[in-house]
């Protein structure tokens, strides 16, 4: 099973991955953790030059071809194996996330869904957690921390980001669950669990 995470900056993705990947090895079930961008060697070297706020000066259409270059090493290194061998892999984020920044907040629309189609090759995934929270209250929850490239958007970039994000959440209901994700870690956590449960039984 493939199950992913989605969700603007401070939406809790990381908190919640971890416990979903607790719970289900505390169920017996062999699970493999990933990211994106990153998750194999190459992989993380595009990540680094995608989220350094140094290359400021970097166009969308060259943005979204190192997110789905990432993605490429990504699905045939580590995703698809995984998947071949029988395991759960559960990736913090994913092609969901090209369409809501790359698509909606570049503003570079369909094209997004081009360049990917190579990248992915068929690989998508089982559930989409998108874990819903205001911009503004996402961005909150960053705080004083250092920002990478993605996160000194200015605001109206990720208001756009998260019109994306609710486009996917109305177009593709069988796959993505959307989740409040201003609620409480452990209420966030349950309603994760229980849907994530059903979908393995129901494979």
């Amino acid at each position: 099973m493939f199950i992913t995470f989605e969700g603007g900056d401070g939406s809790g993705k990381s908190t919640q991955i971890t416990k979903l990947q607790n719970t289900l090895r505390k169920k017996g079930y062999d699970v493999l953790l990933t990211r994106e961008p990153g998750g194999t060697l190459i992989s993380e070297k595009i990540r680094q030059l995608i989220l350094d706020k140094n290359n400021r000066e970097m166009m969308p259409v060259a943005e979204a071809l190192l997110y789905a270059a990432a993605r490429a090493q990504l699905v045939s290194q580590v995703i698809r194996p995984a998947l071949e061998e029988g395991r759960i892999v559960i990736c913090d984020r994913f092609l969901d996330s090209s369409i809501a920044y790359q698509g909606f907040g570049r503003q570079l629309g369909d094209a997004v869904n081009v360049i990917n189609g190579f990248a992915i090759d068929g690989c998508m995934p089982d559930l989409t957690i998108f874990l819903k929270l205001d911009p503004e209250a996402g961005r909150g929850r960053i705080g004083s921390r250092e920002k990478d490239r993605i996160e000194m958007e200015p605001d109206a970039f990720h208001r756009r980001v998260a019109e994306g994000y609710r486009w996917l959440e109305e177009h593709y209901p069988e796959r993505i669950l959307a989740v409040d994700a201003s609620g409480s870690i452990e209420k966030i956590a349950a309603t994760i669990e229980k849907a994530v449960m059903e979908r393995i039984h129901a494979l």
